[in-house]
């Protein structure tokens, strides 16, 4: 994951009247990499502090995050590190109200030195930037997730967040719902994957056609996109068409 150095860095400031300050603009060089949620308590998110002390290099090369930067409606530059012996492995962060509460989310992925990748919920708590909830460690050093995004995948009116557990080996849709306090495991999808070794991009997410979320996926051998919904429990799998340059794309425009 490429991380540029910002030109100056703020000072941590012990209180939050003292850390309400414009944020700097993100890097220029981390393009694409910034979410954007305008309204919301959370109205940016992005990686900074750039690390190579993980050799996976699974987005193209080994530099990685080490911290988590938002800004908030109230212009606050607010931080909060990966911790000792993790990195953020990631190409950006996402923002969502997934528990209905009116306040946005942060999705992440942070991933352990030694034991892999799992997705981190950070959200806003008395000030400061606080983890939420997780998922369960791959359980391996250089294993990754891959994430898909929020949104209602099942139609039941609740958010969900998706990802491929191990896009280039197991290739598994996983979704999990948050309920605030904890992330559980809701479905799994088999034979699915959004990401190439070495690719700087994670390919699809989610799109609303027609009023039904899907996520959009690729074929485990990248020959065609493919769109997912749960129905009823089950999971509904369409074929929008071969991959190729726009493929993703069109299909998140709901053009195909």
């Amino acid at each position: 994951m490429r991380i540029a150095v910002a030109a100056s860095l703020l000072v941590m400031h012990a209180s939050l009247a003292a850390a309400c300050q414009n944020p700097p603009p993100p890097p220029a060089a981390l393009s694409g990499s910034v979410a954007v949620v305008p309204g919301g308590d959370i109205t940016r998110a992005w990686y900074d502090d750039p690390t190579t002390i993980y050799d996976h290099g699974i987005l193209g090369d080994a530099i990685e995050a080490a911290t988590l930067r938002i800004a908030t409606a109230e212009d606050c530059d607010i931080r909060i590190a990966a911790g000792a012996g993790h990195v953020f492995e990631d190409t950006a962060p996402r923002l969502a109200d997934l528990d209905g509460d009116g306040q946005t989310e942060v999705i992440a992925v942070r991933t352990s030195l030694t034991q892999g990748a799992q997705l981190v919920i950070y959200g806003m708590r008395s000030g400061a930037l606080a983890l939420l909830a997780q998922t369960p460690y791959i359980g391996q050093t250089h294993r990754w997730l891959s994430p898909i995004g929020a949104g209602d995948i099942d139609g039941d009116g609740r958010i969900e967040v998706a990802y491929i557990d191990r896009p280039h080996l197991a290739r598994v849709l996983r979704v999990w719902r948050f309920d605030g306090a904890d992330l559980a495991e809701a479905y799994r999808v088999p034979n699915l994957t959004n990401h190439r070794i070495g690719e700087r991009e994670i390919s699809g997410g989610f799109r609303i056609c027609g009023g039904v979320t899907e996520a959009v996926v690729a074929a485990p051998d990248w020959s065609r996109v493919l769109a997912v919904q749960i129905d009823a429990g089950t999971a509904l799998v369409r074929d929008l068409g071969p991959v190729g340059p726009g493929a993703f794309d069109r299909a998140l425009a709901c053009k195909g």
